[in-house]
């Protein structure tokens, strides 16, 4: 049955293909072109000849998939991604993160929920930060984070994965396999053997139907957004420590009880990063490259605070992607204000700042001529009418996008049509040339 799904899938990708050039009397290439070079001449600091659009449309919103569709129906879901983009047209695509919800319920993962499994099926993915770090093991995890996290981190997150508790310390044994692999015959290192296998074979069967969803839409001619996974050296490593592994109760109390103990294993995180990264092939040179930060907003931390602990691993994290030959796209999920300052010292033309409403007079005043912006719609856009909606974008673009430097993600009404969507996308698109 998935099989011929697949088929289909593939037949119904020539057919749209065919359709759209048909329709615009050009061919996909043609589209791609111009769409990129749109996004590229902003990034770079040209004027474009339209404030590139790019769009967060959730496909169950719109068709009638499921949320849950992105973790047990993969060619049900890049379908539904498929037909919002070919509706929609944007300069960029987004395919969102799609991953096997079985083998997530294989592993028993404990810090994130997802619709379909632990929620309802039109749920939204949720996670729930945990401290997988206690106050005394920090110097476990510095002196050797790859024990920490096979013998402490791992069982923690997964409760499949228990058994992974009770091995001794791996580092220096040299003939003590023999003992170990008694060890390993337990029922429950079998469990935690099972469940990884099952959750392997999830995964494959998942990735092989999930495909290259960004590659199918680029065949139809919708360049992408940003590809989490193509490459860079991540985000933020405060973010990476602080939600994922020491939880935002402990990295916050540890800013004033082990400072240095938290910058040391913020510049692990990010020197670690660095040094096994790649630099971009000829193909992904200059493609672009996401990075949410949300720790370092001001609700967070004061400035002191953000520059001492913050800012050094991101402006690394930054600095490093661009010297792999990516784009950077720090999403500023917050309001950061003056914060944005410290891009002035990064490189003019190679970064786009991705800001929210409440940032986009101070992002552009300060950033304007050396880092383009991008800006988000304020949420409240979710349930504005099509109407309201032209109305932000376009006061929007009269008041700060004349000069050029900024490109729009749109905010799309959840409870407008698909019709009364390309209308409005329409609208503003029209508005917004130079």
């Amino acid at each position: 049955m998935a099989d011929k799904n697949a088929e289909l899938y593939l037949q119904e990708q020539k057919e749209i293909k065919a359709e759209i050039e048909r329709k615009h009397k050009k061919t996909v290439k043609e589209l791609y072109d111009a769409r990129e070079k749109r996004t590229k001449d902003v990034t770079e600091l040209r004027m474009p000849d339209a404030v590139p659009i790019s769009i967060n449309a959730d496909p169950a919103n719109y068709t009638k998939i499921h949320r849950s569709a992105a973790y047990y129906d993969p060619i049900g879901w890049k379908r539904a991604v498929r037909e919002v983009h070919v509706a929609f047209e944007p300069d960029m695509c987004n395919a969102g993160l799609p991953m096997s919800g079985a083998a997530m319920s294989s592993l028993g993962v404990t810090n994130r929920k997802w619709p379909g499994g632990p929620l309802g099926e039109d749920y939204e993915y949720q996670v729930e930060e945990i401290e997988f770090l206690h106050d005394d093991e920090y110097d476990i995890f510095l002196s050797d984070p790859t024990d920490f996290m096979i013998r402490y981190y791992w069982p923690r997150m997964y409760s499949s994965m228990a058994a992974l508790s009770k091995l001794p310390y791996l580092g220096f044994m040299t003939n003590g396999l023999e003992a170990l692999s008694f060890t390993l015959t337990s029922p429950e290192f079998a469990q935690a053997i099972a469940a990884m296998k099952k959750a392997g074979e999830e995964t494959r069967k998942f990735r092989e139907l999930i495909g290259n969803s960004y590659g199918d839409l680029a065949e139809l001619g919708f360049p992408a957004f940003s590809q989490l996974g193509i490459g860079g050296v991540g985000g933020a490593p405060f973010d990476s420590f602080s939600s994922g592994i020491r939880g935002m109760k402990g990295s916050m109390l540890d800013m004033y009880k082990r400072p240095e103990k938290l910058i040391q294993a913020c510049e692990m995180i990010i020197d670690r990063r660095i040094a096994r990264a790649i630099p971009a092939t000829p193909e992904n040179r200059g493609k672009r490259v996401g990075m949410p930060l949300w720790r370092g907003d001001k609700s967070f931390m004061s400035q002191k605070q953000y520059e001492k602990f913050y800012w050094p691993g991101l402006k690394k994290a930054l600095q490093g992607t661009v010297d792999l030959g990516y784009v950077p796209i720090p999403f500023y999920e917050a309001e950061f204000g003056d914060r944005l300052a410290n891009l002035l010292e990064l490189p003019k033309g190679k970064i786009i700042a991705s800001v929210e409403a409440v940032d986009i007079p101070k992002a552009l005043d300060i950033l304007r001529g050396h880092t383009c912006v991008l800006t988000r719609g304020p949420f409240s856009l979710r349930v504005a009418s099509p109407a309201e909606v032209i109305e932000y974008y376009n006061d929007t673009f009269d008041k700060y996008g004349k000069k050029g430097g900024l490109i729009f993600n749109i905010r799309l009404p959840d409870k407008a049509s698909i019709p009364e969507i390309q209308k409005m996308v329409a609208a503003i698109r029209e508005h917004c040339r130079y």
